[in-house]
């Protein structure tokens, strides 16, 4: 049916962009030291949990990952690594907000992924994990602000 290929195409898709911000947290987490850092680390051990889920909630729905989605995506955040940010040879200050608001729009990505699915989902159980992972959301969300904040105060 062409409404489960569209489907499999947008779980797919998410797929992709959880493995792009689980690769650009953890780069993340490995440059900045102290707080930011730890905060950082932290949040790129959810993103994998957060993956990992999608993944298994694909296979019960009977939707195959595309690897070729999967690897372009970790090579879009290699290859973001290569963008101009005013300095050739080190990190720009511009460098952490950039990352950071990466981070927030791939959580708000997530976080409509979840909605999505609970808003089509079939059961208690799936509700609860699904309204579990919503609120996770909404927590990375709310706790990475500050970061983002702070971010953007150090460039202007």
């Amino acid at each position: 049916m062409a409404a489960d290929r569209f489907f499999a195409i947008y779980l797919n898709d998410h797929l992709a962009g959880a493995t792009l911000g689980l690769e650009l947290a953890k780069r993340a987490a490995r440059e900045h030291p102290g707080e930011l850092g730890l905060f950082l680390a932290r949040l790129a051990v959810e993103i994998a949990e957060d993956r990992l889920t999608l993944i298994e909630l694909m296979e019960t729905l009977g939707v195959k990952p595309q690897q070729y989605k999967v690897v372009l995506a970790w090579a879009t955040e290699k290859a973001g690594r290569l963008k101009p940010n005013g300095r050739i040879l080190r990190r720009s200050p511009l460098t952490p907000l950039v990352e950071l608001e990466g981070l927030t729009l791939g959580i708000h990505g997530k976080l409509l992924l979840w909605r999505t699915l609970r808003g089509i989902s079939r059961g208690p159980e799936l509700a609860a994990r699904l309204d579990g992972l919503i609120a996770r959301a909404e927590r990375q969300l709310e706790q990475l602000e500050p970061h983002r904040l702070a971010a953007a105060e150090a460039i202007g």
